[in-house]
Parts: structure tokens; sequence; C-alpha cells
């Protein structure tokens, strides 16, 4: 697996390492678009867990219609026979890959509850339907990621779970660093790029004016490849940033102007 760009922000390359040698499940904390999926695949390109034969990552995007037997498997009808087939959870502790599931709090609660005995000593993983108790592969690590400020209450991650899990809180990158991002992502001039990360914290201090939440270092990046395909510089940003935003008129025309005054 080739490792993906990935800019250090602080020292979460050094406690994720430290947590997937000690193999403690790790949590991610942050807002959509901040990094936690590329910093998670680029952590599992760059310890090859499970071996160089075998993905190092299984990841699965959580919703509130997830199952138990989505994440660990059931029985299929093949033919005349019925086969079991392993969900990717259970692939992920056989062969010993970083499982990460993203945005968990999306799931059903009866599904984050079966995970627990995989983030505690025992390492286990219960397949009910098979009568089993599958022990984990000695590289397999458990990651989780969620939103914190956008989850509602109803919604959020019980202590039971997070007090399971060491956490590594994501924020946007400053100014600077997520120049450097969006410079290599666009590709970009740095000029360009720093003229985005600009806008980006322009738009992230607008805080309670109506955006649920700020723009993603994703969306800047977006800007930055219609850029670097010939699309000018506001038009760009108004396809890429304000319009993926809201659909406030007032909001959009607000973003508008943000956008104009740092590119006329």
């Amino acid at each position: 697996m080739n490792s993906p760009y990935y800019l250090p922000i602080g020292d979460e390359v050094e406690i994720f390492q430290t947590a997937y040698e000690k193999r403690l499940p790790v949590l991610l904390k942050g807002p959509t678009g901040c990094g936690k999926t590329r910093f998670v695949e680029y952590m599992a390109a760059t310890l090859h867990p499970g071996g160089t034969d075998a993905e190092p990552l299984v990841t699965v995007a959580c919703h509130e219609d997830l199952t138990g037997s989505d994440l660990v498997g059931r029985y299929l009808i093949e033919g005349d026979q019925t086969v079991w087939i392993d969900g990717p959870l259970t692939q992920a502790v056989k062969r010993g890959a970083i499982c990460y599931l993203d945005e968990i709090v999306e799931a059903r609660k009866d599904t984050i509850v079966l995970i627990h005995p995989l983030t505690d000593h025992r390492r286990i993983l219960p397949i009910d339907k098979k009568g089993e108790i599958l022990p984990a592969h000695a590289d397999f690590l458990l990651v989780i990621s969620y939103n914190p400020g956008y989850q509602s209450v109803l919604k959020d991650l019980k202590q039971s779970t997070r007090q399971r899990f060491v956490s590594l809180e994501f924020e946007y990158p400053p100014r600077d660093k997520e120049a450097q991002i969006i410079a290599h992502e666009g590709p970009a001039e740095m000029r360009t790029a720093l003229e985005l990360a600009t806008l980006g914290e322009k738009i992230r201090n607008l805080g309670a004016g109506g955006l649920s939440e700020g723009v993603s270092t994703r969306l800047l990046i977006y800007a930055a490849q219609l850029i670097a395909g010939g699309i000018a510089p506001r038009r760009a940003c108004t396809a890429a940033i304000s319009r993926s935003l809201t659909d406030d008129v007032e909001l959009r025309r607000a973003l508008d102007e943000m956008v104009g005054s740092i590119f006329p």
C-alpha cells in the first residue's frame, strides 16, 4: 500500500504509532473534512499491519441501518448450499488489519456494543450466529471516528464506549499548514494555496453565522483542483465552496462576498 500524503499538525503520528505498538484502540474526533480518514490511511500504510501481502486497512462508513451482521458476517444461500460470508470487521480481525469505523455514532447502538470485546484485554469478536469466539490477530487494531460538533445529543458517543479508546482530537490545520496541504493536493501555487487557506479561515470565523460547520480542507482542495484545471478562481470557489456549504440565499451571498474580497 503506497503511503498517501499527510502533513502532521501535532504529535498525532507519534501517539497513534505508540497506541498501535501497545494495541490500544484509537478514537479520532474532529469536524468533517479535517483529515481524519487521510490520517488513518497514512498510518495504515506507514505501519504495514498484517504483512505486505494483506490490505492493511479495512474502512466501514457507518450509517443508521448498519447492523451487527453487516460488520461481522452472515449466512447466504449459494445454489443449494448455505455459506458463511465474513463481514469487514471479521476480515480485519482475522488477518490483522486496521479496522476503521468512520462516523461510529451513526451506527445502531446494538451494533456499537459488539465492538466492546475488541477494545479491552480480551481482544475477541463473538460471532453469535456461528457460536464462535474469534481471537483478534496480533496486528489487529480498531479505530473509530466521529464528529462531536455535528452529532445531536441523541447520537453522542456513550461513555461506556468512549472510555475504551485513546482519543486524538483533530481540528482544521492552521493557515500555513493548510496552505501546504492545498498546494500539494491541488496542485496549486503557494500564493493561490495561501489565498484559499485564508478564505477557509474567514469562513470558519463566521461561527454562529448560520453555517452548521466551517468549510472543510477537502473543499478548499477541490477549489484548487478546479483552478488548476483552468477555472477562474472566483468561479472555482463559488462552485466548490459556497454552493456546497449552503442553499440559503443570504448565506451564499455573504460567502460570495468573502470569495470576492480574496479573488477579485
